[in-house]
Protein backbone atom coordinates (compact mmCIF):
# COMPACT_ATOMS: atom_id res chain seq x y z
CA UNK A 1 0.00 0.00 0.00
CA UNK A 2 1.22 3.43 -1.28
CA UNK A 3 1.37 6.62 0.91
CA UNK A 4 -1.69 8.30 -0.68
CA UNK A 5 -3.47 5.09 -0.54
CA UNK A 6 -2.56 5.08 3.32
CA UNK A 7 -3.72 8.51 4.09
CA UNK A 8 -6.96 8.81 1.47
CA UNK A 9 -8.77 5.78 2.98
CA UNK A 10 -9.57 6.45 6.38
CA UNK A 11 -9.83 10.25 5.14
CA UNK A 12 -12.35 8.81 2.43
CA UNK A 13 -13.67 6.50 5.38
CA UNK A 14 -14.23 9.16 7.89
CA UNK A 15 -16.13 11.47 5.45
CA UNK A 16 -18.57 8.68 3.94
CA UNK A 17 -19.58 7.89 7.99
CA UNK A 18 -20.02 11.82 8.11
CA UNK A 19 -21.68 12.29 5.60
CA UNK A 20 -24.06 9.14 6.40
CA UNK A 21 -24.58 10.59 9.93
CA UNK A 22 -25.12 13.75 9.07
CA UNK A 23 -26.77 13.69 6.27
CA UNK A 24 -28.95 11.05 6.44
CA UNK A 25 -28.89 9.46 9.25
CA UNK A 26 -29.84 12.60 11.48
CA UNK A 27 -31.82 14.17 9.60
CA UNK A 28 -34.54 11.30 9.54
CA UNK A 29 -34.32 11.06 13.21
CA UNK A 30 -35.20 14.66 13.47
CA UNK A 31 -37.30 14.57 11.55
CA UNK A 32 -39.09 10.90 12.49
CA UNK A 33 -39.39 12.71 16.19
CA UNK A 34 -41.10 15.80 15.51
CA UNK A 35 -43.82 13.93 12.97
CA UNK A 36 -44.13 11.91 15.84
CA UNK A 37 -44.19 14.57 18.74
CA UNK A 38 -45.14 18.01 16.79
CA UNK A 39 -47.05 17.16 13.62
CA UNK A 40 -48.33 20.07 13.01
CA UNK A 41 -45.55 22.15 13.67
CA UNK A 42 -43.17 19.71 11.67
CA UNK A 43 -45.90 20.19 8.76
CA UNK A 44 -45.44 23.89 8.50
CA UNK A 45 -48.90 25.08 10.82
CA UNK A 46 -50.85 24.83 7.98
CA UNK A 47 -54.24 26.71 8.37
CA UNK A 48 -57.31 25.46 6.74
CA UNK A 49 -60.79 26.08 6.06
CA UNK A 50 -63.02 23.69 4.96
CA UNK A 51 -60.56 21.48 3.99
CA UNK A 52 -58.34 24.19 2.10
CA UNK A 53 -55.12 25.60 3.16
CA UNK A 54 -55.65 29.51 3.64
CA UNK A 55 -52.00 30.27 5.17
CA UNK A 56 -49.82 29.38 8.29
CA UNK A 57 -50.09 30.26 11.75
CA UNK A 58 -46.00 31.05 11.56
CA UNK A 59 -45.64 33.62 8.67
CA UNK A 60 -47.68 36.61 8.46
CA UNK A 61 -50.12 37.59 5.73
CA UNK A 62 -51.37 40.91 4.21
CA UNK A 63 -54.64 42.27 5.11
CA UNK A 64 -55.09 45.72 3.73
CA UNK A 65 -58.81 45.71 3.68
CA UNK A 66 -60.73 47.70 6.33
CA UNK A 67 -62.63 45.29 7.82
CA UNK A 68 -60.23 43.44 8.79
CA UNK A 69 -56.77 43.42 11.56
CA UNK A 70 -53.64 44.26 9.66
CA UNK A 71 -50.67 42.59 10.97
CA UNK A 72 -47.17 44.02 11.52
CA UNK A 73 -45.38 45.93 8.07
CA UNK A 74 -43.63 43.56 5.84
CA UNK A 75 -39.54 44.17 5.62
CA UNK A 76 -39.73 41.30 3.26
CA UNK A 77 -38.47 42.47 -0.60
CA UNK A 78 -40.60 42.72 -3.96
CA UNK A 79 -44.34 41.00 -1.91
CA UNK A 80 -44.99 41.62 1.73
CA UNK A 81 -44.55 38.54 3.95
CA UNK A 82 -42.46 36.82 1.40
CA UNK A 83 -40.78 33.90 2.97
CA UNK A 84 -38.14 33.55 0.47
CA UNK A 85 -36.88 37.16 1.46
CA UNK A 86 -37.01 36.72 5.04
CA UNK A 87 -35.43 39.22 6.68
CA UNK A 88 -35.54 43.01 8.68
CA UNK A 89 -35.16 46.28 7.50
CA UNK A 90 -31.55 46.48 9.00
CA UNK A 91 -32.82 49.93 9.63
CA UNK A 92 -30.81 51.50 12.69
CA UNK A 93 -32.91 53.51 15.35
CA UNK A 94 -31.20 56.81 13.94
CA UNK A 95 -31.90 56.18 10.21
CA UNK A 96 -34.22 58.69 8.74
CA UNK A 97 -35.23 56.16 6.26
CA UNK A 98 -36.62 54.31 9.54
CA UNK A 99 -38.63 57.18 10.73
CA UNK A 100 -40.15 57.75 7.18
CA UNK A 101 -41.42 54.51 7.13
CA UNK A 102 -43.27 54.90 10.48
CA UNK A 103 -44.62 58.34 9.53
CA UNK A 104 -45.69 56.67 6.11
CA UNK A 105 -47.60 53.82 8.37
CA UNK A 106 -48.82 56.23 10.77
CA UNK A 107 -50.40 58.13 8.19
CA UNK A 108 -52.21 55.45 6.58
CA UNK A 109 -53.71 54.31 9.52
CA UNK A 110 -54.82 57.25 10.39
CA UNK A 111 -56.10 57.49 7.00
CA UNK A 112 -58.36 54.15 7.49
CA UNK A 113 -59.77 55.21 10.72
CA UNK A 114 -59.48 59.27 11.24
CA UNK A 115 -61.34 59.54 14.14
CA UNK A 116 -59.08 57.09 16.30
CA UNK A 117 -56.65 59.91 18.40
CA UNK A 118 -55.15 56.22 20.11
CA UNK A 119 -51.60 56.22 20.15
CA UNK A 120 -50.53 54.07 17.29
CA UNK A 121 -48.68 50.51 18.76
CA UNK A 122 -45.30 50.44 17.49
CA UNK A 123 -46.06 46.98 16.28
CA UNK A 124 -48.26 48.52 13.74
CA UNK A 125 -45.93 50.83 12.46
CA UNK A 126 -42.23 48.93 12.14
CA UNK A 127 -41.18 45.79 10.73
CA UNK A 128 -40.37 42.54 12.84
CA UNK A 129 -36.58 40.91 12.94
CA UNK A 130 -37.73 38.58 10.49
CA UNK A 131 -40.67 40.49 8.40
CA UNK A 132 -42.90 37.71 8.53
CA UNK A 133 -44.35 38.19 12.11
CA UNK A 134 -47.99 36.50 12.14
CA UNK A 135 -48.86 38.19 15.54
CA UNK A 136 -49.56 41.75 17.06
CA UNK A 137 -50.10 42.90 20.43
CA UNK A 138 -52.70 42.59 22.02
CA UNK A 139 -52.61 46.85 22.28
CA UNK A 140 -52.11 46.68 18.45
CA UNK A 141 -55.10 44.49 17.58
CA UNK A 142 -57.17 47.01 20.22
CA UNK A 143 -55.95 49.72 18.31
CA UNK A 144 -57.85 48.40 15.24
CA UNK A 145 -61.48 47.63 16.92
CA UNK A 146 -63.16 50.91 15.77
CA UNK A 147 -62.01 50.45 12.17
CA UNK A 148 -63.42 46.40 12.04
CA UNK A 149 -66.11 47.46 14.23
CA UNK A 150 -67.48 50.44 12.02
CA UNK A 151 -66.89 48.41 8.55
CA UNK A 152 -68.16 45.45 9.77
CA UNK A 153 -71.32 47.34 11.17
CA UNK A 154 -71.02 44.83 14.55
CA UNK A 155 -70.63 46.25 18.09
CA UNK A 156 -67.14 47.19 19.15
CA UNK A 157 -67.77 44.86 22.07
CA UNK A 158 -68.07 42.24 20.10
CA UNK A 159 -64.77 42.80 18.05
CA UNK A 160 -62.71 43.27 21.53
CA UNK A 161 -64.35 39.94 22.70
CA UNK A 162 -62.97 37.85 19.28
CA UNK A 163 -59.57 39.42 20.59
CA UNK A 164 -60.04 38.47 24.06
CA UNK A 165 -61.16 34.89 22.83
CA UNK A 166 -57.81 34.94 20.49
CA UNK A 167 -55.20 36.27 22.43
CA UNK A 168 -52.07 34.33 23.49
CA UNK A 169 -50.74 34.55 26.94
CA UNK A 170 -46.98 34.57 27.62
CA UNK A 171 -45.67 30.94 28.48
CA UNK A 172 -45.62 29.50 31.98
CA UNK A 173 -47.24 33.27 32.38
CA UNK A 174 -43.86 35.17 32.26
CA UNK A 175 -41.87 34.28 28.87
CA UNK A 176 -42.95 36.50 26.05
CA UNK A 177 -45.89 39.00 25.57
CA UNK A 178 -49.66 38.60 25.50
CA UNK A 179 -50.53 38.65 21.44
CA UNK A 180 -52.46 37.14 18.74
CA UNK A 181 -52.72 35.28 16.07
CA UNK A 182 -53.88 38.03 12.70
CA UNK A 183 -54.79 35.03 10.30
CA UNK A 184 -56.61 33.12 13.03
CA UNK A 185 -58.13 36.56 13.84
CA UNK A 186 -58.98 37.63 10.94
CA UNK A 187 -61.27 33.66 10.04
CA UNK A 188 -62.91 34.07 13.68
CA UNK A 189 -64.16 37.79 12.10
CA UNK A 190 -65.76 35.68 8.83
CA UNK A 191 -67.03 33.30 10.86
CA UNK A 192 -64.72 30.57 9.25
CA UNK A 193 -63.68 27.54 11.58
CA UNK A 194 -60.23 26.93 11.38
CA UNK A 195 -58.39 23.63 11.76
Amino acid sequence: MNTLTRTLRPALSVFALLTLTTGLAYPLLVTGVAQALFPRAANGSIVTVDGKAVGSTLIGQSFTAPRYFWGRPSATATLPNNGLASGGSNLGANNPALLDAAKTRIATLRAADPGNMQPVPVDLVTASGSGLDPEISLAAAAYQVPRIARARALPVGQVQALIDQHAQRPWLGVVGEPRVNVLLLNLALDGKAAH
